[in-house]
Order: C-alpha cells, then structure tokens, then sequence
C-alpha cells in the first residue's frame, strides 16, 4: 500500500469520525480550540489504536490466507464502505450531545472506530508497515475530526451525509483496486 493509498484510507475511515465531530460542533454551539483538541485526541487515537489491534488479531493468520488476502481485503473494504453509505442514505444519527467528557466521548470513540478494527486486519493480510500506518490514520483524523468540531459549529449537519457517503464510495473503490492489483489486473 502507497503513501496516496494509505492517505485515502485515513481519510475515508475518518468520515465517520468527521460527522459525529460536525455533530458534537452543532451541540457545543461556540467552539473554542479545547473543544476541538478533546475530539480530535479521542477519534484520532481510537482510529489510531483500532486498526492496531486488528493487525496484531489478523497477523496472527495472514499467512495462512495470504493466498486470497486481496479477496479478504476487498470483501472488508466493500462491506465496511456499503455500510457506511447504506447509514447515510438512511439518515442513521448517532447522539453526539455536547458533552465533552470521556463517559460521553468514549461509547463515540469506540462506535466511529470499529470499522478501523477490520481495517487493521486487512492490513496484516497486506503485511504493510502496522506503526506508520496506525499513525497516518490516527493524525489524519486527529485533523479531520478537530476540524469537524470547528466546521460543525459553523454549518451545522448540512454536509454530514455527503461526507459518509464519500467515505464509503472511497473505501469500496480501495476494496476493488486492491483486489484487481491481486488478481494481477492494475
């Protein structure tokens, strides 16, 4: 995996992240830079922590299925990027509120990452680099989410399916490039 697709990963995994983030801004209503630092510390680390575990799980048995790991890491790319369009289409909100705590930023830490877990198990299929990647996607929404909070507060939950239903559509599109560069396609 390239540096530009590891970048598009981030930033489609982080979709999820970036609209409970628009949504908490909504909530806060007068965001200061606190705000934005408390969001962008839980979802980044979540997103950051999340795939590593998937990896250490997925290494565990990459070589056994090394074999079909394209068609692995497409059929989870596909279904974590479907699910997040199909949430979209549905108008599926998640209860951001305007608590910043950590009784109320953790159930969304964990919630907004849990497709990050999958991911990191297809990333031991495709024996990549586990410590620069987790790191990538944990910065990248680190930035994507702080900025949510901001944007959230400005806008409101105008671009909030738009956003999900992007992040799918370029998670699916990574699942087939994946697997047509395993089927020695691309």
């Amino acid at each position: 995996m390239g540096v530009i697709e590891l970048l598009i990963l981030a930033v489609s995994l982080s979709m999820d992240a970036f609209a409970v983030s628009i949504c908490k801004g909504l909530s806060v209503g007068r965001v200061c830079p606190k705000h934005m630092l408390i969001a962008g510390a839980w979802f980044g680390g979540f997103q950051a922590l999340m795939p590593l575990v998937g990896y250490l799980l997925g290494v565990n048995f990459a070589d056994m299925v090394n074999r079909y790991s394209h068609w692995i890491a497409f059929f989870l790319l596909a279904i974590i990027g479907g699910n997040m369009v199909i949430e979209a289409l549905k108008g599926k909100e998640e209860d951001a509120g305007a608590s910043m705590s950590a009784k109320s930023m953790l159930p969304l830490a964990i919630a907004t990452s849990i497709d990050a877990l999958a991911v990191g198990v297809m990333l031991a299929f495709l024996k990549v680099n586990v410590v620069a990647s987790v790191t990538v996607i944990g910065i990248v929404t680190f930035v994507i989410s702080a900025a949510g909070v901001k944007i959230g507060s400005i806008f409101g939950t105008r671009y909030k399916a738009k956003a999900e239903i992007a992040g799918g559509i370029v998670l699916i599109l990574l699942g087939v490039r994946t697997l047509l560069n395993g089927l020695g396609i691309l």
